[in-house]
């Protein structure tokens, strides 16, 4: 008998066994369960800028004249744009109702913040773009209303 074993004849770690258990487990997770808080940690982030937004109007249209600068819109405008977006698209989210259509409003206003308002904040903005590009790509999993408004439609049809 040769006195070099190969790996293949040798018997897996417990260390690896364990590893590659925990590991299948994982992979079993159900996309849903993952889209979750993926939907509601967006849809914070956006919630609570509305809210501190409308808390004080005067001092948001103030930002939006002075400091927030978005090129091509009056401030007004913008400042008005920006409620509607934040007001509607957490709660899009949370339904899980258009779901791909809210994540691209929010990327592109996320790129426009990052662009022209805050670049120094990408590390904060990346994180939220990498939420919005798997509700993109992905869209809300199985616990949405977008779920059950296909399965109503292909049900139709």
């Amino acid at each position: 008998m040769n006195a070099s074993v190969t790996a293949a004849a040798r018997p897996a770690s417990p260390l690896v066994v364990a590893i590659g258990r925990i590991t299948g487990w994982l992979d079993k997770v159900p996309y849903a369960l993952l889209a979750l808080p993926l939907r509601f940690a967006l849809a914070t982030v956006f919630w609570n800028s509305y809210r501190a937004h409308v808390a004080n109007w005067d001092t948001t249209l103030y930002l939006f004249e002075n400091q927030y600068q978005v090129p091509l819109l009056p401030p007004d405008f913008a400042a008005h744009l920006t409620i509607g977006i934040e007001v509607s698209t957490p709660i899009l989210l949370v339904l899980g109702l258009a779901t791909r259509p809210a994540a691209l409003v929010l990327l592109g206003m996320t790129t426009v913040i990052e662009v022209f308002v805050f670049p120094q904040a990408w590390p904060t903005h990346i994180q939220w773009v990498a939420m919005m590009l798997i509700l993109l790509c992905r869209g809300p999993g199985a616990l949405s209303l977008d779920q059950l408004l296909s399965r109503w439609v292909r049900g139709r049809a």
